[in-house]
């Protein structure tokens, strides 16, 4: 990956004018004409970007994260040269491919043919490699014979197929997605990601919005939460987007503080960084006892979402016979254990464990009621003590644990309180040579392979 940056954006603003009538508009294209009068302003100005500083290098895969309206698609039009900023500087180098408004540019009388050629030319191919590359955009699409139909007989699957494989096809430098990755079927969204992947590993930047934690935090370098059209927070994908969970669960009367809270670094209590805590990689071999307690993995809980009445504390991993560990063995089974304290009425509770990579890539997670069974109402002044047993059937690795309370407040459920990263715990390896890859550990569970020789064969080699 390059250090030269590919993008760079200095203090970089978008307003808009917003008129209250549309006579407004009119007195202001000939009210500042008159010289003998002062200067008027007929309308309001709407900032939907202000203050952008960002540089992204060549190579390097940005997530762009935010609320609805929060400039997440302004900041990537602007990129992409739809837009042009009304403050600051921005420079862009290389070929793009939008993936925003997907089929734009289509005419709905054109067949999906033509349509092809049309869209490929106005993402810069000339007509030669318009040629070289259109059989690789109509395998792609795989709409069959309705390529030679006029685009507006389309589907809406098949019209954003299209459109997605010419702009996947054009070898970009820089990739711009905006919430297009849920076009077609679930086999065509894994092409999608596949080809995403091949585009990433050939050098090129990908700059994607989503509101998926787990794309951010394993397809990113990087991640930049925009809020009302501020740049929040820039940094890893796992901090940024515990920081955007919490204020979007927040109640509406915190999210003033913890947006200041987020935007200046500081966690909810004015402690520094809203990083989540390393956690060293330790050995993953225990001599003595394969359930043990390390101490360099002790950590204060990484980050909290505001309470709402209620409160999680004392999250530990425990053997069943009551010894508090965090280092754990394949296949032998554990508590995950903490205590709730209400201190307002709550409907509708029920509680929660999510176990994440370091990375902050869910891996699993379950709940303590079935949907429709949560605790009907728990009283002020209650503690609750949860226990989630559970088996270590994970492969070697360092991993996270969540604590979660939930329950109905004005109609809707929410977090009461929830601890990120409340517990790291580390498994370690069976030592029996065994071979496995991925998160889960599928032979902990039980799993068994038979190999048994068939029958011979001759085989000429050559």
């Amino acid at each position: 990956m390059s250090s030269d940056p590919i993008i760079s954006l200095r203090d970089v603003g978008k307003c808009y004018h917003l008129y209250d009538k549309p006579s407004d508009r009119l007195k202001q294209m000939v009210a500042n004409r008159i010289p003998s009068q002062p200067p008027k302003k007929y309308y309001h100005e709407h900032w939907a970007l202000r203050g952008i500083k960002l540089d992204i290098a060549r190579g390097e895969t940005i997530g762009i994260i935010g609320q609805n309206g929060s400039g997440k698609s302004t900041l990537l039009q602007l990129i992409c040269g739809t837009l042009t900023p009304t403050e600051g500087a921005l420079h862009v180098q290389g070929r793009i491919a939008p993936l925003l408004q997907l089929g734009a540019g289509f005419n709905p009388e054109f067949t999906g043919r033509e349509n092809v050629a049309l869209n490929a030319a106005i993402l810069g191919l000339s007509d030669k490699e318009i040629d070289s590359r259109f059989n690789d955009m109509v395998a792609f699409a795989d709409i069959g014979d309705m390529l030679e139909q006029p685009v507006k007989l389309y589907s809406s699957g098949m019209y954003a197929r299209l459109a997605f494989a010419v702009a996947i096809n054009v070898d970009p430098e820089i990739l711009i997605v905006d919430e297009a990755l849920a076009v077609g079927d679930e086999g065509f969204q894994r092409k999608c990601f596949g080809r995403i992947e091949a585009i990433r590993r050939n050098g090129a930047t990908v700059l994607f919005v989503s509101h998926s934690r787990t794309t951010i935090v394993e397809l990113c370098d990087r991640a930049l939460l925009l809020d009302t059209g501020r740049q929040l927070m820039e940094g890893k994908p796992k901090p940024v987007m515990a920081a955007y969970q919490k204020l979007l669960f927040a109640p509406e009367a915190d999210k003033a503080a913890i947006r200041n809270a987020i935007e200046n670094g500081l966690s909810t209590t004015g402690q520094p960084s809203l990083s989540l805590p390393t956690v060293p990689n330790a050995p993953t071999e225990v001599e003595d006892d394969i359930s043990a307690y390390d101490p360099a993995l002790a950590t204060e809980c990484g980050d909290e979402w505001p309470s709402r009445g209620a409160r999680i504390s004392n999250a530990g991993i425990f053997t069943i016979d009551g010894r508090k560990v965090n280092v754990l063995g394949p296949g032998i089974t554990y508590n995950f254990e903490y205590i709730v304290k209400f201190r307002n009425d709550a409907f509708g509770v029920w509680f929660g464990m999510l176990t994440k990579t370091v990375t902050g890539l869910e891996i699993a997670g379950i709940a303590s009621h079935p949907m429709g069974c949560a605790i009907n109402e728990v009283r002020a002044g209650s503690q609750y003590s949860v226990r989630f047993r559970f088996t270590a059937a994970l492969t070697p690795g360092t991993y996270t644990l969540n604590a979660g309370c939930f329950g109905i407040v004005d109609g809707a459920e929410v977090h009461l309180h929830r601890l990120i990263d409340a517990v790291a715990f580390r498994v370690v390896s069976a030592g029996d040579g065994r071979r496995i890859s991925g998160y889960f550990d599928i032979w902990s569970r039980g799993a068994a392979c038979v190999v048994e020789l068939a029958e011979e064969v001759d085989v000429a080699l050559s």
